[in-house]
């Protein structure tokens, strides 16, 4: 398995761009695993807006008839930006406007500014709550690993960063066919590769209703899933801990969510062998691991890489 981040960008990366990201990322990745392995082709997985980026490499990919990808799954991502959620209540002209001028000074978005917009949309749960129990009653806050995560905040480049603002949120130009990269125009349509597309059910991100009506834009099999819980617990749900529950039904087109949830199945627990259930009826072939530094690939360090703890 090959797991690929983006750094936390200072200004000298400001003007690294959305094909940049793409051809510096996924696209990159998918040449030194075939270097490391000889493997032409490899399941993918992308999260939120690294979501966003693997749906637009597939369809980069398709125009280019390049077959690199057997399988994509989605975790929390949206391809259609029709039902974003409050997140939209930020996007219009003036406000794009105005944060693009504040990136071109710095080169970036803070970290911190897109954290308290993401807060915001929760502020009952993620500011007013520890206003109350912290400073106004003296508790410490209590321990949970996954809001160390959330606190982990990451800066973006400007350019990379306006453009998905501007493409996806406020013109929506990926579903419709009008997304232009690396001077290649996008047609989800094209993309016949099997789809996981997994939502969270109280995800205020990237909300479970968009993620169902964005399944349809693909050309090929889509299995969309509902898991409990929100954006990040919903998705790092391992099955040893026996939370939560997730939901299917194989009727995608044309179906509110709430019809959807009408007539789909709960299942009890994680949705996790549900996914790799769904990947071996896909490609049920397996092959011992690699060795880690094979091939001309030395070992740099350990994981995760000092890079990760850079803060914004």
């Amino acid at each position: 398995m090959f797991v690929i981040s983006w750094v936390n960008p200072d200004k000298e990366l400001g003007k690294k761009t959305w094909a940049d990201y793409m051809t510096e990322g996924p696209l990159t990745a998918m040449d030194v695993i075939e270097k490391v392995t000889g493997e032409m082709k490899v399941h993918t997985a992308g999260y939120c807006v690294g979501g966003t980026m693997l749906a637009s490499t597939l369809a980069y990919l398709a125009e280019k008839r390049r077959q690199r990808v057997t399988s994509a799954t989605f975790f929390a991502a949206q391809v259609d930006f029709t039902h974003a959620g409050d997140l939209l209540v930020f996007v219009d002209e003036d406000q794009i406007s105005a944060l693009e001028r504040d990136m071109q000074e710095s080169g970036v978005l803070e970290g911190s500014k897109m954290a308290m917009a993401f807060n915001m949309l929760r502020s009952n749960d993620l500011i007013w709550s520890y206003v109350v129990n912290n400073y106004l009653k003296g508790q410490s806050p209590s321990s949970f690993d996954l809001l160390h995560w959330n606190s982990d905040a990451t800066r973006m480049p400007s350019s990379n960063h306006s453009y998905y603002l501007r493409n996806c949120y406020l013109e929506n130009r990926l579903s419709t066919g009008t997304m232009v990269l690396d001077n290649t125009l996008l047609d989800l349509s094209k993309v016949k590769v099997p789809v996981y597309n997994l939502a969270a059910r109280e995800d205020h991100i990237a909300p479970a209703e968009s993620v169902l009506y964005g399944s349809q834009f693909f050309g090929g099999p889509v299995k969309y899933v509902l898991s409990g819980s929100g954006h990040i617990a919903g998705v790092v749900n391992p099955p040893a801990s026996k939370k939560y529950q997730y939901w299917t039904n194989d009727n995608i087109k044309d179906i509110k969510l709430a019809d959807w949830l009408k007539g789909a199945e709960e299942h009890k627990g994680s949705w996790w062998p549900d996914w790799r259930a769904w990947l071996e009826s896909h490609d049920p072939e397996t092959v011992p691991a690699r060795a880690v530094g094979a091939n001309g690939t030395p070992v740099l360090e350990d994981a995760p890489g000092s890079y990760v703890r850079v803060r914004a």
